[in-house]
């Protein structure tokens, strides 16, 4: 004989009808005897996405952006139930946990009922992507953690949140300069162990969330900032993110870099729109496209001029018969090799809806307040 849950399951999970969710919350309301049940099926879920390449984050974003907050805090709990049973998690997991936040929910049973499965609907049908690291539980399969030098992160950090809250390009400029200075020097330090023979980094990989709106000009810049950090990096825009690979302290630069870049890049933006506004202008949404996709595309080039320069003075102090450029380029073999593994059927699609000239022109503006690097 089924189970209420199992009842439950066939009339809500399994169609989008109304009617079969409402037959389905209907049941699990009426009996809370199976809520420990419920929670147990729901954790089981969870473990298939992870089965299929999905961490906790992507699975986060994608519920706040599909469902409501109620869900996400359904999901917030179930992951926090979940994870209890790994003595170890993955690289990266740790910092996703930590920021499952949601706001608090008192619901009737019903409506309670109703929501997780809608939750559990959404968790059943997600598909396979490509995975960035080992599904939890696999201990042995963990891969060392690479532990980049906490001092120069931590000064990265901090100079780029001064070039966030600062009111001044000027102060901007010099404070973006300087944590990207870092960064590429950075980069090319552990390329230099490699060089030297003490470190057998290979390339790895993670997902970055790329939320609407105005997706498409946020992807460009994250691609850019990939690129110019020796990465790559590979946009689902039907799941909102895009899946990053490199070498492991570049894809931690990469993060913080393109993280303070959209901040500065919405502050610039909303001053400008300010000023338009101001002059009579209305069309908010094509001068928005038009600002954050010049914004990103200006970037781009900024990024890739100050990551040549830097390479260029590092090769030019080390002097003929240095080791360094060859091992830069065995190392940007091995990020695109790895990128083609995972993903050997990639598209290219032009950027389109950039039909704002006024927004083209302070979005280019911005980029080059932002300041990346001497000469760029």
């Amino acid at each position: 004989m089924a189970s209420v849950i199992d009842t439950a399951f066939a009339a809500a999970l399994y169609s989008d009808s109304d009617a079969g969710l409402d037959t389905g919350a209907s049941l699990l309301a009426a009996d809370p005897a199976a809520d420990a049940g419920l929670g147990r099926r729901g954790e089981e879920f969870l473990r298939r996405a992870w089965q299929r390449g999905w961490q906790p984050a992507d699975v986060v974003r994608l519920v706040r952006r599909d469902l409501s907050d109620h869900h996400v805090r359904l999901l917030t709990e179930l992951i926090t139930a979940e994870v209890r049973a790994y003595r170890q998690l993955p690289p990266r997991w740790q910092a996703q946990l930590d920021e499952l936040t949601a706001p608090p929910w008192q619901a009737d049973r019903f409506s309670y009922a109703t929501a997780l499965l809608e939750l559990y609907r959404l968790l059943l049908r997600l598909p396979a992507i490509e995975p960035v690291g080992p599904v939890p539980g696999t201990e042995s399969l963990l891969p060392p953690h690479h532990h980049a030098e906490p001092r120069m992160l931590t000064r990265i950090r901090a100079l780029l949140a001064k070039a966030e809250a600062t009111d001044y390009a000027a102060e901007a400029e010099a404070l973006s300069g300087k944590a990207q200075e870092l960064m590429a020097r950075h980069s090319i330090d552990e390329a230099r162990l490699v060089a030297e023979g003490r470190g057998t980094d290979t390339p790895a990989a993670c997902r970055i969330g790329v939320d609407a709106p105005y997706e498409t000009a946020k992807a460009v810049l994250l691609d850019a900032v990939a690129t110019a950090n020796r990465c790559r990096a590979v946009w689902n825009s039907a799941f909102g993110f895009s899946t990053v690979v490199g070498f492991a302290p570049d894809l931690e630069v990469v993060e913080l870099l393109h993280t303070s870049l959209l901040v500065q890049g919405s502050v610039a933006m909303t001053r400008a729109e300010a000023a338009q506004r101001a002059g009579g202008r209305k069309r908010t949404k094509t001068f928005r496209q038009s600002f954050l996709t010049a914004y990103a595309s200006r970037l781009g080039h900024r990024l890739a001029r100050t990551a040549d320069q830097v390479t260029a003075e590092t090769a030019q102090a080390e002097g003929a018969g240095g080791r360094l450029l060859p091992v830069l380029a065995e190392r940007d073999v091995a990020v695109v090799s790895e990128a083609d593994r995972m993903f050997p059927r990639t598209t290219v699609s032009r950027v389109r809806g950039v039909a704002d000239e006024a927004g083209w022109l302070d979005g280019t503006a911005a980029a080059d307040a932002a300041g990346l690097g001497t000469g760029a």
